[in-house]
């Protein structure tokens, strides 16, 4: 009989992961944003964050290779460089930074961005966002991935005005956080969180990573692109609510 603890643990460490895999699956990884304030009802953040690193290493590696005829390198080219920045940034200061800053910064972010989507043709130009702006979001994305796995709303913001087809939009997003997830390892393994605790956690949650990214796969090839879009944006809506709803 599981203890309540361990129940805990599973009520919110299951559908946490589902859902992260669904969004890596390409569904949008501002799906991922739910999981480490989810985990966190019965584990303490940090600790969260850490069980979620190898399997979002996982998840990243069967999402690449889904989508490894789906990418685009232009953008790569552009983003790759100042996430990876962004993420050592966040190494350095995030200790200074409290969590509910952090989360209350992005789920601002997040509304304010869906709102400028929904409304914003009323003010702005057609004009697609340019590579300062993929330098800037990016940087920002590393920065907010590094604590709580949250780099999916910044990054969103320049990617999703670029208007990809789906698969390139998962495709390109993957190598992305692909390679900010694995510069993220050794940084946790240097602060004491990967341990074995841990990791047998990770172990324990491992097989859900391939079924939920298979998941989220197949739901993006069956979804027109339009509704493709709402559903991201709604989504990240909803997710920006959340984050600010845990600051309060």
């Amino acid at each position: 009989m599981l203890l309540p603890s361990e129940l805990s643990f599973l009520i919110t460490a299951v559908p946490a992961v589902i859902i992260t895999g669904l969004g890596k699956g390409g569904m949008g990884n501002a799906l991922g944003m739910i999981a480490v304030p989810l985990m966190s009802l019965s584990l303490p953040p940090v600790q969260a964050a850490a069980i979620l690193l190898p399997l979002l290493l996982v998840m990243d590696g069967f999402a690449i290779w889904g989508w490894r005829q789906h990418i685009d390198w232009s953008i790569i080219k552009i983003i790759l460089l100042p996430g990876l920045f962004g993420t050592l940034l966040g190494l350095m200061v995030f200790a200074s930074l409290s969590e509910t800053s952090i989360k209350g910064m992005i789920g601002l972010i997040s509304i304010l961005f869906c709102l400028n989507q929904w409304l914003g043709h009323y003010f702005r130009s057609s004009r697609k966002p340019g590579k300062i702006a993929g330098i800037f979001w990016s940087t920002i994305s590393g920065f907010t991935s590094f604590g709580i796995h949250s780099g999916g709303p910044p990054l969103s913001i320049y990617m999703l005005p670029l208007n990809l087809q789906k698969e390139y939009l998962a495709g390109t997003m993957a190598i992305f956080f692909g390679a900010l997830n694995l510069v993220k390892l050794p940084a946790y393994a240097s602060l004491g969180e990967l341990t074995t605790e841990n990791l047998l956690f990770s172990a324990f949650l491992l097989p859900l990573c391939p079924l939920s990214v298979w998941m989220g796969m197949k739901i993006v090839k069956t979804v027109s692109t339009d509704l493709f879009y709402k559903i991201l944006y709604i989504s990240l809506f909803i997710t920006g609510i959340k984050l600010l709803a845990d600051c309060l």
